[in-house]
């Protein structure tokens, strides 16, 4: 019951306050005869489609419980961003919000300043879905250069299952094939995107009955780090060990960074760098 309480007064607080600090106007209100900074409470009960009395008794930690419907509501009404949100469903119920997909419409211009400067890394940054939206130019001419590639046609499974050039250059590309796909899958689940994928999913199984087979596998996969083997056109056999990492305040995204595993691997990606542009190895 104390526990209860606390969260009851936490939650109670943190919605005073995240009411105090917006702006009427930016809702429509007009500022006159307001007494107090932000919106009323009756305003926010209003947005939220509850009674003003429910509304109150959750600032002052009265009330019980809030459904995740309710907490969903406030903060719709209140233009929660995805972190405040987050908090506010932690606050309430003591854990996050189901998860909610939206297509990225691109990343900041520092993030790629930073995939820039791991200037013999190849790095890029991959969706929930598994699209690349942004690379350096080590991945250009180690993996792919995707700038050559229609923006639908930037996809990890596409790319595998799909470009013969992409297969050729993988070691054991059952085995990498199998890894991508159990590693989309769980992706896919964790960002909510079952259904953004699906004409994707079933595209592929219906062109590539290795991709059906696996799929229909149901395997599950992380995809932290590990080590990758490519046999480049050009480059010849290259080693890297790759990591992934999440992107702060954007979990729709993912950066995976590739490293030479030994110096003679790196002094390869140096040559490929200064070599004329030649369409890479393939991820």
């Amino acid at each position: 019951m104390p526990n209860d309480i606390h969260s009851a007064t936490q939650l109670g607080t943190y919605l005073k306050d995240r009411r105090a600090k917006l702006d009427p106007t930016a809702f429509g209100y007009s500022l006159q005869r307001r007494r107090t900074p932000g919106l009323r409470r009756e305003e926010v009960a209003q947005r939220a489609n509850m009674s003003a009395t429910w509304y109150t008794w959750l600032e002052q930690g009265r009330g019980g419980a809030p459904s995740a419907d309710v907490l969903e509501r406030i903060a719709r009404a209140m233009m929660l961003t995805d972190v405040e949100r987050e908090h506010l469903f932690l606050l309430g119920l003591g854990r996050p919000p189901e998860v909610r997909y939206r297509a990225p419409d691109g990343i900041t211009p520092r993030l790629q300043r930073l995939l820039d400067t791991l200037e013999y890394s190849p790095a890029f940054v991959r969706t929930a879905t598994w699209d690349i939206i942004a690379w350096n130019k080590a991945a250009a001419a180690v993996l792919t250069d995707y700038s050559t590639l229609p923006e639908g046609q930037r996809n990890v499974l596409r790319m595998m299952f799909r470009d013969s050039h992409v297969r050729a250059v993988q070691s054991n590309w059952q085995s990498v094939a199998r890894y991508v796909v159990a590693s989309f899958r769980a992706d896919v689940a964790r960002a909510g995107a079952a259904r953004d994928v699906q004409s994707l999913v079933d595209e592929l199984c219906a062109t590539s009955p290795e991709f059906a087979a696996m799929w229909r596998d149901n395997d599950v996969q992380g995809h932290g780090d590990g080590c990758k083997v490519l046999h480049h056109p050009i480059a010849g056999k290259l080693s890297m060990e790759f990591s992934g990492f999440a992107v702060d305040g954007r979990p729709d995204l993912a950066m995976v960074i590739y490293n030479p595993a030994t110096p003679g691997d790196a002094d390869k990606i140096r040559a490929l760098l200064k070599a004329p542009a030649k369409r890479g190895a393939g991820r």
